[in-house]
């Protein structure tokens, strides 16, 4: 008996969920289900570019898993490309991976998950609006970005 997946860990979760060839009823339609991690491989390696190590460390899994992902994700959505189906993203065995700030001005500390995270490793805060943010590591000092990649300390 095979052991359970590993979670997975995901930056992004779609808005859209729901993509079908245009004018096809939906009644007539087979789907294809695409799991949100399967959807997260897609993102980091078709769209991001990054290298499959890379790709595999962002979703804390080995290599050889993450290229598995990638291959059913990507065998999922050439048949609904050839096939004329729909795809549905849901489930999966995932988390989704949050950064931590605190607030200069007023010491308010708060996590936001990392699709409304920004780039800059700044946000807004939420308790007294202001800016003066930092993105802070699990142990609450200061975020070093040379140690850390999306919250994972680097060797």
């Amino acid at each position: 008996m095979s052991r359970p997946p590993k979670c997975r860990r995901v930056e992004f979760l779609p808005e859209l969920t729901y993509f079908k060839p245009a004018g096809v009823p939906m009644r007539d339609l087979a789907e294809v289900i695409l799991s949100v991690e399967e959807l997260e491989a897609i993102r980091l390696k078709d769209l991001n570019g990054l290298e499959q190590e890379e790709c595999a460390v962002n979703m804390g899994v080995s290599r050889p898993t993450y290229h598995r992902i990638l291959s059913a994700a990507r065998a999922k959505v050439a048949d609904a490309l050839v096939n004329g189906k729909a795809i549905r993203v849901e489930g999966g065995n995932f988390q989704v991976a949050v950064r931590r700030f605190r607030c200069i001005s007023c010491g308010n500390e708060w996590e936001s998950p990392c699709e409304k995270g920004h780039g800059t490793g700044r946000a807004t805060c939420p308790s007294c609006q202001g800016n003066d943010t930092r993105r802070i590591d699990k142990d609450g000092g200061l975020f070093n970005c040379s140690r850390w990649k999306d919250g994972i300390q680097q060797a």
